[in-house]
């Protein structure tokens, strides 16, 4: 379904009690909102669970004479849905850059949220001319080359050389492929350029840092400094897993994020 929110039509769907709690899941980087089927499975009969694709990702289009993105245009859009689908307030669980969309929102919109999850994301990159990198590849050789590159980073070599993970790995190549190429560069420039490091002390939502064991993405480092950054703010480790860790390990996962939200 798509509803216009921020100025653009975004593909969203509801799942679960209309009564429920509100749980808002949000992608990382060259994803669809197909990344958290898992966690819709587990978690519909308690929560009223808001997914929705990103600009230029999934169901979602670029729209026309659009430049580069920042992480505050992609927070907005998430503003701009809940408040057409009249949803005054929600907890909000994003991945790598969902995750740092969810920083924006706890610094900049803290009424609206419940908690918030913060999952295998950073709030800052260091390393500027990786992103240089993977911008050039991306204009160069076209999204199907960096399909290649991001599968041996989001999962650990032992998921990958699994026969019974195949399929989860192939579906996830092909929510990568239908990407469009401004909808990952205008995103990687954004969390290219984003730094929260000296605003972060200002969430006072109620947060969990959740940590791939071997993220080779966003490194464990970067969670513990967000995690250390916010006061309050609980870690939780994935064990064995790279950076899709809701996906190589959906049973840890979804446990951990409904113990933090229903505590």
């Amino acid at each position: 379904m798509h509803i216009t929110a921020n100025g653009i039509a975004i593909n969203y769907r509801l799942d679960g009690p209309e009564d429920a709690p509100v749980l808002v899941f949000s992608n990382s980087l060259a994803t669809s909102l197909a990344m958290w089927n898992d966690q819709v499975e587990r978690l519909e009969d308690r929560f009223r669970i808001l997914r929705y694709d990103n600009r230029g990702h999934g169901a979602t289009p670029v729209p026309e004479m659009e430049g580069p993105y920042t992480i505050q245009m992609l927070g907005e859009d998430v503003l701009g849905l809940l408040d057409a689908l009249n949803i005054e307030k929600a907890s909000f669980c994003g991945l790598s850059k969902g995750g740092m969309v969810g920083q924006w929102l706890g610094i900049n919109a803290p009424h609206r949220l419940d908690k918030l999850v913060l999952s295998n994301t950073a709030s800052y990159f260091p390393n500027k001319g990786m992103w240089r990198d993977r911008i050039s590849m991306a204009t160069v050789d076209g999204i199907p080359a960096i399909a290649e590159a991001s599968i041996g980073r989001w999962f650990t070599p032992g998921y990958l050389a699994r026969a019974d993970t195949e399929a989860t790995v192939s579906f996830v190549r092909d929510f990568i492929l239908e990407t469009t190429r401004h909808g990952y560069l205008a995103s990687s420039i954004a969390i290219r350029d984003m730094d929260f490091r000296k605003e972060l002390n200002r969430i006072e939502v109620p947060t969990m840092v959740i940590i791939g064991e071997k993220d080779p993405a966003t490194i464990p480092e970067y969670g513990e400094l967000i995690a250390a950054s916010i006061p309050g703010a609980k870690i939780f480790v994935v064990p064995d897993a790279a950076h899709l860790s809701n996906i190589e390990q959906p049973d840890i996962f979804t446990k951990a994020l409904v113990d933090f939200l229903e505590d």
